[in-house]
């Protein structure tokens, strides 16, 4: 349990705004329903870039029998290690990020900020681009003015905060499962039981590798939003609804669009997942392509408020670690409205030819991610056990001090040992082409990182921090 924090409470602020950031949430403004986590991270992965992980393994010359169950491999490890810091939000009632604040310090935790921040706006501009994509279907002509539109939209919903992501969300989740559903049943039947033959066969164990790599960080890449949308849950949330609700939503959410994109990819030549969803729905009535197309909008839509919303989240905590900021609702709209218009610019400017470099950019930033996630995650479940003084962490100041060397030092070992294992567009590692090209990065990094940070924190397993009263944190904010 978190130190200076108190259990209890489930009673619903009653504000239509959120009023809280970076800050601690108090146990009197808990609330919400622990399954509501399914349909919000199912939504939350429910996303055309997901069908595009599917597209890897069948690119690459694996059969769809392999490259199904190299998906749901690396979606399943991934979902895992997301899953994990779910349990972190009703613990510490604290955003995922400035959690980081006890591994790294308050200065020190700037990097993999910066990290997450570029995640969130880069995956914005693929949200934006396809969101795009989408609506052209129906509407042909100039792309900007509906990339506008959606990021307005996406603004909104951040601006509103908490509640109303989660609520737009969960309806949206059944939006989705209808149309997808009679989408799956269109593309197995045409596909797999009917009389079309696959483009690809066979086993290969680099494009095997590949695939699960590929799709295992995908996953990784949301452990950065969790507690963001777990925090405002009771601290008595039982851990294995909490973890199992997040899990369970979160992978189905991935692997299900994956899937379809391996199918899709198998059998066809298609490389734009919108175009083939148009194509493929159309194969059960001629315009049911169109609502399929549609159907990917709500949660491109609300995923994009989501990564507004993280941004703003990352951004504030930045500024704190150098100058100590009171998080108030000012400070959150300005952040959120910087965040969907910095998204929505760049969309806008970045021109085609350069989208193949920006996915590289993309791929880097979660590389660089590997490591927090396996530090904070062995910090809080193995070294501290959940133990944390929350005033501490708030106060940039605080016990946790500026520059913490155990967690800097594993986060950039980590990351060089996975140096020689990577695969870019314009780099593969040694490892790598000994082994025939397959990316084993990952796994080598969490395990390299979180193994090292264990053992230069086996002197402080017992450390349990002196109490710092939730006033006290409450004043520091």
């Amino acid at each position: 349990m978190a130190a200076g924090s108190a259990s209890g409470g489930t009673a619903a602020p009653g504000r239509a705004i959120e009023r809280h950031s970076i800050d601690h949430v108090p146990a009197g403004e808990r609330h919400g329903v622990v399954w509501h986590q399914g349909p919000f991270w199912f939504t939350g992965a429910f996303v055309v870039p997901s069908m595009l992980v599917g597209f890897i393994g069948p690119g690459l010359g694996l059969g769809v029998a392999w490259s199904v169950v190299a998906l749901g491999i690396g979606m399943a490890l991934g979902t895992g290690f997301m899953a994990l810091h779910a349990n972190q939000g009703p613990r510490l009632g604290l955003p995922q990020m400035i959690q980081s604040r006890a591994q790294f310090g308050s200065l020190g935790v700037t990097f993999p900020l910066l990290v997450a921040v570029f995640i969130y706006l880069g995956y914005n501009v693929f949200q934006f681009i396809f969101s795009a994509e989408a609506i052209q279907v129906v509407a042909p002509g100039g792309t900007d003015l509906w990339i506008v539109v959606f990021a307005v939209l996406a603004t909104a919903l951040s601006l509103v905060g908490h509640d109303l992501l989660h609520i737009f969300q969960r309806w949206s989740s059944y939006v989705t499962i209808v149309v997808f559903a009679i989408l799956s049943v269109v593309v197995v039947s045409h596909f797999l039981a009917g009389s079309a033959h696959p483009t690809v066969h066979g086993f290969a164990i680099a494009p095997f590798l590949v695939q699960i790599t590929a799709a295992t960080g995908y996953q990784i890449s949301y452990a950065i939003y969790v507690s963001d949308y777990t925090r405002y849950l009771p601290e008595n949330t039982p851990v294995r609804k909490v973890i199992g609700w997040t899990f369970w939503g979160g992978f189905l959410g991935a692997t299900w669009p994956g899937w379809i994109g391996v199918i899709i990819a198998s059998y066809t030549t298609a490389t734009d997942p919108v175009a083939a969803l148009h194509s493929v729905g159309n194969v059960l009535f001629a315009g049911f392509g169109v609502i399929a197309v549609l159907g990917t909008l709500p949660a491109l839509i609300g995923t994009s408020g989501v990564n507004s919303y993280g941004a703003m989240l990352c951004g504030a905590t930045i500024v704190d670690g150098f100058r100590h900021i009171r998080p108030t609702l000012t400070v959150r709209v300005v952040g959120v409205v910087l965040a969907g218009a910095a998204s929505a610019l760049v969309t806008v400017v970045l021109p085609a030819d350069y989208l193949n470099s920006f996915n590289t950019f993309l791929a880097i930033l979660v590389y660089l991610l590997v490591p927090w996630s396996a530090v904070n995650l062995v910090d809080f479940y193995l070294v501290r056990k959940g133990h944390y003084s929350i005033a501490d962490i708030v106060d940039p100041r605080g016990r946790y001090g500026l520059w913490a060397w155990r967690g800097l030092t594993a986060y950039l070992v980590g990351f060089l040992a996975m140096v020689p294992f990577l695969s870019l567009s314009f780099y593969t590692g040694p490892v790598t082409s000994a082994i025939g090209g397959a990316d084993i990065s990952f796994e080598v990094g969490l395990m390299v990182a979180g193994g090292l940070y264990l053992w230069l924190s086996r002197s402080r397993g017992a450390e349990v921090p002196v109490p710092r009263t939730v006033a006290e944190a409450q004043s520091l904010t």
